[in-house]
C-alpha cells in the first residue's frame, strides 16, 4: 500500500505561501554578564527558520551574549557584554541571508 500527498512545487524557500513555517521567535542565549542590549532592523526575515538562521550568525559574534530575532516585527535585539561595531551585526545578517537596516528608531 503505498501513501501519496499532493506537494505545492518548491519556491526555493522553506516558506510557506503565507510566509510562516512555525511561530514565536529564535532566541539563543549564552550567558548574561554586565551587558549592553541594541535591537535592530532586518529585512527579510519571514518565519522561524529566518529567526534562527539569524540568531545563529549574530550568536556568533565576540561578545554576543544573547540574540532574540522576531520575523513578524523585523527585529533583532542582540545583548552584549560592550557594544558591538555595526559593521559585523551587518557581516553576520548578511551571512544569514538578509538585509541589516540599522538600530531600530
Amino acid at each position: 500500500m503505498t501513501a501519496e500527498t499532493d506537494t505545492t512545487p518548491s519556491t526555493g524557500s522553506c516558506c510557506s505561501p503565507t510566509g510562516s513555517c512555525h511561530d514565536g521567535a529564535a532566541d539563543v542565549q549564552i550567558e548574561q554578564a554586565d551587558s549592553v542590549t541594541t535591537v535592530y532592523e532586518v529585512k527579510g526575515m519571514t518565519c522561524g527558520h529566518c529567526e534562527g538562521a539569524v540568531s545563529e550568525e549574530v550568536s556568533g559574534i565576540a561578545g554576543v551574549t544573547s540574540v532574540a530575532a522576531v520575523a513578524s516585527t523585523g527585529r533583532v535585539t542582540v545583548t552584549s557584554k560592550a557594544p558591538l561595531a555595526e559593521d559585523a551585526v551587518r557581516a553576520a545578517v548578511d551571512e544569514a541571508g538578509y538585509e541589516l537596516l540599522g538600530p531600530a528608531a
